[in-house]
Formats: structure tokens, sequence, C-alpha cells
């Protein structure tokens, strides 16, 4: 454990597998998380439900990329009538937003009327995207924001979504859960490679991506 947290340490750690986490966003203590059993969305098995399909193809949110990152990094340290406390502490919101400004963490963002109402977060490194956290102030905003980073991966030349963990939320979406060594081998072999996160999604690139599931 440490409470000490730079850009370069966080690319560092990232490069072999490991991510921070805080016991609460009060507790200035770090850990480094390396699970034995990683989450992974597929890019090409992508699935998206029939319901936010709809919602896409609606355009009811406008998407940016990298507008307003410290707000969506401070919207996920929130507290929510769902989540009493998160695991973003003053150290992990300083480093990666110094991060952001390196070129290395990004945001994805849904928003309404001139508003942020979603979206999400996380690191590039390679071909790897490491997604950190998202959050939601409208309905499907952050899910709306997660299909257009994977079409965005797609059309940037990405080969590894890396979710940290499975849960229930990811499931809908088709997240596989792999063995570290597997997961270190995906690692590595994006790391190998180069791809840029796109700012505007081609809307050829977006509709192959909805076009993954059919439920």
């Amino acid at each position: 454990m440490s409470n000490q947290l730079t850009p370069d340490l966080l690319i560092r750690a990232y490069s072999v597998g490991l991510f921070p986490m805080a016991e609460s966003h009060d507790d200035p203590t770090l850990y480094w998380i390396d699970p034995e059993w990683r989450g992974v969305l597929p890019l090409e098995g992508f699935h998206v439900p029939r319901s936010l399909k709809k919602a896409v193809r609606k355009g009811i949110y406008k998407i940016h990329v990298d507008r307003a990152f410290p707000d969506v990094i401070r919207a996920c340290a929130e507290q929510t009538d769902t989540r009493d406390d998160t695991w973003i502490n003053d150290n992990i919101l300083e480093a990666y937003c110094a991060l952001h400004k390196m070129g290395c963490a990004h945001s994805i963002e849904a928003w309404k009327d001139g508003e942020l109402v979603g979206g999400l977060y996380g690191v590039s490194l390679g071909k790897a995207f490491f997604g950190e956290s998202m959050f939601s102030r409208a309905t499907n905003a952050s899910k709306v924001a997660l299909v257009h980073l994977v079409a965005l991966m797609r059309q940037g030349g990405f080969s590894l979504l890396d979710t940290q963990f499975v849960n229930d939320h990811l499931k809908q979406f088709g997240v596989l859960e792999i063995p570290r060594e597997r997961y270190r081998n995906e690692l590595a072999k994006a790391l190998a490679g180069r791809a840029n996160l796109p700012f505007e999604v081609e809307p050829e690139f977006l509709e192959q991506t909805l076009s993954g599931g059919d439920s």
C-alpha cells in the first residue's frame, strides 16, 4: 500500500496489470490491485441490448471526448442513492487529471441541453484502454457513453478494453472474465502496438458496434 501517486507511477503500474484503489473517498491510503480474474469487454463481440440501440440511434445525448475530464472523475467520485462511498480519493483524482493532461487518460461524456449527464473515464496505453469508472444522471447516459467508447476504440485501432472486474451491469454487454496470466499476455500484445482515441465517432463504426448484439 502507498499514499503516493504520480502519473509516471500510474503508467508503470498499468503496464504490468496493476491499478490503484482507496478504501473510501476520504481514506488517503492507496492499494494496488492485481485481480486473479480480470474483466474484459471484447470489442468485436460487444453486445448492445435492443433498447439501448434505440436510445443510441435516437441521438438523445451528444457525445464528447475530453471536454470535461475533471468533471467526469468528480462525478464518478460522488456519493449517490445507490452508492454510499467510492474508492476515488483526492490523490487519485489529482493523479488522473495530471495523466489526462499528458494525453494518457480520457473521458467519454454524454451531454444534454448543455449539461453533463453521464460518462466514463479511463487510461489509454498502446492499444489498451483501461476503464476506471462511470456515472449517470440521466437514463442510459453512461451506457450510451460506453457504446461510443467501444466504437471509438474500434475506429482508433485498439484491441483490449479492460473493465478490471465483472459485474451484473457489464454482463449485459458480453463482458468476459479471464485468468491473470491470459490477461497479462493480452496486455503485453496490446502495449506493443499503437492506437489513437478519436474525438468523434464515424457513423460506420458506431453502426458496426450497434450491430454486434441482436437482443
